[in-house]
């Protein structure tokens, strides 16, 4: 166990190199682009063995308890945001809105323990797996969304700082925003039915109107939303923008939020 730690200390010890350079590199308007990349690349490989060796020594994936949860999510997050930044230049300034957002996870996840919890005889079905999968990718998508859109609003607001001044104007900005949260609602969709057939064969039922279910739906149903005002009315980008981080803190609650005052079997963390 002291070795996954110690791997998880060092990938967490590079994100927040990662974060602080990009911050850094969009004040002072320098490319830093292959350092930070390279910085987030080198904590996702230990980041990676830390989840693997704790994944062999309890037999089971990293989704039962809280710390295990962060510790994930904040992989997942980073891996999907990496591949973004390499292959899309337009959504690497995000690191300076994306990253303190991880960072707020990393310390979150500093604090809870690294003990072991009980793995439930429902967790034990490739669907967990699948809908965990397509949860991941889903607010991962949002999250960049998220990152574009603090762009939009801290130019909006007046940040003057001269990265920001070199960025397209805020309709392309809100644009590609609106095409990873469009990814999002295809990704959400796809978790839904595979946590309702996982559901299914768990406790014999697709749909029980449980916390976890209700809050997920809720942000189904605001992402929806969001896409029809986007589509139909044709928001100006700071309305879209705040939008976009609405649907983004009620998806984060409803991955963070719930397993505290859930009681029911499907509750996140157990």
């Amino acid at each position: 166990m002291a070795t996954e730690l110690q791997l998880l200390w060092m990938a967490l010890l590079l994100y927040t190199l990662a974060g602080s350079t990009a911050i850094g590199a969009t004040v002072l308007a320098t490319r830093f682009e292959r350092v930070i990349l390279a910085m987030i690349l080198a904590g996702l490989a230990a980041h990676t063995l830390s989840l693997g060796l704790r994944w062999e020594r309890l037999g089971h994936g990293p989704f039962i308890t809280m710390f295990e949860i962060l510790s994930s999510n904040v992989w997942s997050l980073l891996l999907i945001y990496a591949f973004a930044y390499w292959r899309a230049p337009a959504v690497r300034p995000a690191a300076a809105v994306v990253m303190p957002i991880l960072l707020v996870m990393m310390a979150w996840l500093l604090v809870t323990s690294p003990a072991a919890g009980h793995y439930p005889p429902t967790y034990r079905t490739l669907w967990l797996y699948v809908h965990v999968l397509f949860g991941k990718i889903f607010l991962g998508a949002v999250l960049i969304a998220v990152g574009i859109a603090g762009l939009i609003l801290l130019r909006r607001a007046g940040v003057r700082v001269a990265r920001l001044t070199q960025l397209p104007d805020a309709g392309r900005l809100e644009n590609l925003a609106f095409r990873f949260m469009a990814l999002g609602f295809i990704f959400e969709t796809l978790m839904l039915i595979a946590g309702a057939i996982w559901a299914q064969d768990a406790w014999g039922r697709y749909w029980a109107w449980d916390p976890l279910e209700t809050w997920a739906f809720a942000t189904w149903l605001a992402l929806a939303c969001f896409i029809h005002l986007r589509v139909t009315v044709r928001l100006e980008p700071h309305y879209s923008a705040a939008l976009i981080i609405a649907v983004f803190v009620l998806a984060f609650l409803t991955f963070f939020g719930v397993p505290f005052v859930s009681t029911a079997p499907h509750k996140g963390a157990v």
